[in-house]
């Protein structure tokens, strides 16, 4: 009967994925919705799931028991799911290429509201960033933007596509610092005839741009490529394929920037461990460029960087090594300060005889981490697909380990100390 077939849509923030992620106290990303259908008679259930598993319940639809769910219906207010990814344009397997998943895309402007439900246009960053700029442009009113380059980072012979893409910012008042993401609407009609919902994407370049004159932002984009579970199709993603085809001079609608989770410490004095796989690669990029390109630290005469960063890189063959050219300069030019750890997963095999992934280049070198990691001045960045943390985690508890340290624990105190950072997706 009706009454017995009443159902709800649970809007939720921050779900992890499953129980044994739950378990293990991965970190996600924060900014995304997860649609749930619930029947009248779980919620309750429900409800205690969710809290279970670290979410947040933002808002309660009902929907009938007839209404289509899954991004092929929106529900009252409630926005429509997108298949999209939400940072990178990709989802892809451990690797950073390959079989992929699509998980939902998010509205910027839901993200940063106060205790009275305001939109704030700037958010307090942990400890020494001070404001840091947020939805300076919203979905409703974007601004218009315009391609300045389109160059392809896969060499002859690699997997898919990927593309640095640099934006010409001119006339706007967007300005964004390290490890913050931009949105992207793509142009057109959803499946429900309403306009396409917009995608996050880590920004690749210094705050300053890629030509340090200000006027513009960078992303590193792959064309999302998955199979259909059920039709087998081959389906790209909408706007990764919008992206990545773009040709100098056209337009496209930027929000943002939003984030505030992977922003580099201000101390020049730090280190920086980065954890990549395939377009996770973006921000660990715009670190490294601050820290060690001639005309970006010349731009930054207050920020003359003198730690050490090291970074661990996942890809599936070498033609797939992302700014392969850049990191090369970067180690041959401070040696002292940089460490570039490629983990190439069909070229080379882990110590099991398998494909070498970059949990297995932690694990290889989980001591030397270890003791980087315990320095105080020492911040931990993991970006690229959900997942990674799990390998990352059991070498690092290992190494913990050997020091009578509980590394679920310790990762807990650096985590509210500000200096462990995860983006994955």
């Amino acid at each position: 009967i009706e009454l017995g077939s009443r159902i709800f849509l649970y809007e939720v923030v921050g779900l992890r994925q499953s129980e044994e992620t739950y378990q293990a106290n991965y970190p996600i990303r924060k900014s995304g919705s997860v649609f749930i259908r619930v029947p009248y008679n779980r919620m309750n259930q429900e409800m205690r799931r969710i809290t279970r598993l670290g979410g947040t319940i933002v808002s309660i639809q009902p929907v009938t028991a007839l209404q289509p769910v899954n991004g092929k219906a929106s529900f009252g207010n409630a926005t429509s799911v997108v298949s999209e990814l939400a940072t990178s344009g990709e989802t892809t397997d451990n690797e950073g290429n390959g079989k992929a998943t699509p998980v939902n895309a998010h509205s910027a402007e839901e993200q940063n509201k106060d205790k009275k439900g305001n939109t704030m246009t700037q958010a307090k960053a942990k400890k020494d960033h001070g404001d840091v700029p947020v939805n300076t442009y919203r979905p409703n009113s974007p601004f218009i933007g315009k391609v300045v380059s389109n160059e392809p980072l896969v060499k002859e012979d690699g997997i898919g596509i990927v593309q640095h893409l640099k934006f010409d910012l001119s006339g706007s008042d967007l300005k964004y610092i390290e490890g913050q993401s931009i949105g992207i609407i793509p142009p057109g009609l959803d499946k429900n005839g309403k306009p396409e919902k917009l995608r996050l994407y880590s920004i690749a370049s210094t705050r300053h741009g890629d030509d340090v004159d200000d006027k513009t932002v960078s992303l590193c984009v792959r064309q999302l490529e998955y199979k259909h579970p059920e039709t087998s199709e081959t389906v790209y993603g909408v706007c990764s394929t919008h992206l990545c085809f773009l040709k100098p001079g056209e337009e496209v609608k930027i929000t943002g920037p939003v984030g505030k989770e992977m922003l580099l410490p201000n101390d020049p004095d730090a280190n920086v461990i980065m954890m990549a796989t395939g377009t996770g690669i973006a921000p660990m990029r715009a670190y490294l460029w601050r820290q060690f390109k001639d005309t970006e630290r010349a731009a930054n005469p207050e920020y003359e960087f003198k730690g050490f960063s090291w970074l661990i890189f996942g890809v599936p063959t070498t033609p797939n090594l992302l700014y392969k050219e850049e990191l090369e300069e970067i180690q041959q030019k401070y040696p002292d300060n940089f460490r570039l750890t490629a983990a190439i997963s069909r070229e080379q095999k882990n110590p099991q005889g398998g494909r070498m992934y970059i949990q297995d280049r932690v694990a290889e070198h989980a001591d030397e981490l270890w003791q980087l990691i315990k320095n105080e001045k020492t911040h931990t960045y993991i970006c690229g697909l959900r997942g990674m943390e799990e390998g990352i985690d059991a070498a690092l508890t290992a190494a913990a380990a050997k020091e009578g340290v509980t590394w679920s624990v310790y990762q807990k105190e650096i985590k509210k100390a500000g200096r462990w950072h995860v983006e994955t997706y």
